[in-house]
């Protein structure tokens, strides 16, 4: 029974790491629409979020099963609770990624160097999702405290793209709607990196029984 048990736990973490890479697929995509000005690449984007819901779902469904049909002890209820949070996390993930992508589509968008800057937060922030994942599938705390410090560095290009921007505002020629959604784009960044932060959280959770970050 605890071998079948293990075996659909490992699945599990499979599946975990295919939600993973959609969502990095999703930010990566958005992130160099936006730098290289290419719509074809932000018109991707949403049916990668349509896919990140399906595989929410189905994560989901595999997890109630664990629990309905086994008997999980209390680190393995840890496992399958934190499993069902971070898949929540990731598919907020995949709908702010079609949140940049729409943006992007609809509105002016063309590359200037305060998008450098915003692509340049975006790679950060595909760090943090990776690494979080990665944190649950190898089970180490390390990487999942590294992740919720991380942040820092997301929050700091946060700021820079926010000075950037208002000094962008001051000019005589400025294009206030440009700026307006570049600074939506980078927000969106910003909370894309805050559910990286939960996911390395209830990772230290299924571990230890404490969610930090």
């Amino acid at each position: 029974m605890r071998l079948q048990f293990d075996e659909q736990l490992d699945v599990l973490n499979k599946e975990l790491i295919t939600m993973g890479a959609l969502c990095e697929n999703a930010i990566a995509m958005s992130a160099k629409a936006l730098l290289e000005g290419r719509l074809e690449l932000a018109e991707s984007v949403p049916s990668l979020s349509v896919e990140i819901d399906h595989k929410e779902r189905e994560i989901e469904a595999m997890c109630m099963k664990l629990l309905l049909q086994q008997q999980p002890v209390a680190r393995d209820l840890r496992v399958i609770s934190s499993a069902l949070k971070m898949v929540t996390d990731m598919a907020r993930i995949g709908d702010q990624s079609a949140e940049i992508a729409e943006i992007i589509m609809l509105a002016n968008i063309h590359p200037t160097d305060d998008t450098r800057v915003i692509h340049d937060m975006s790679v950060a922030v595909i760090k943090m999702v990776t690494d979080s994942i990665d944190a649950f599938v190898k089970k180490d705390m390390e990487i999942a405290r590294s992740v919720i410090d991380y942040d820092d560095v997301v929050d700091a290009f946060f700021n820079q793209v926010k000075a950037m921007l208002i000094a962008l505002f001051s000019k005589p020629e400025a294009d206030g709607e440009f700026a307006v959604d570049l600074l939506m784009i980078a927000k969106y960044f910003e909370r894309i990196g805050d559910h990286a932060v939960n996911i390395a959280g209830w990772v230290l959770f299924s571990i230890t029984g404490k969610k930090e970050g």
